[in-house]
């Protein structure tokens, strides 16, 4: 599973509980994205999440 580049996030696991009370293993994986971006006055392809495009910490490339 990929991890965003800027922020680090990851694959979280935990425990899903049915309405009948059954646990079961469940995942909640971010959505990441690999998108071109300008990092240092270079242009280089990143796995990066949504939270971090939203925010004003990238310049990405056309």
């Amino acid at each position: 599973m990929a991890k965003c580049e800027i922020c680090n996030k990851g694959q979280h696991f935990g425990i899903q509980i049915s309405h009948s009370h059954r646990r079961s293993n469940r995942a909640w994986k971010p959505n990441i994205r690999k998108v071109r971006l300008v990092v240092n006055g270079a242009k280089k392809c990143m796995n990066v999440c949504a939270k971090c495009l939203r925010s004003s910490k990238l310049e990405k490339t056309v």
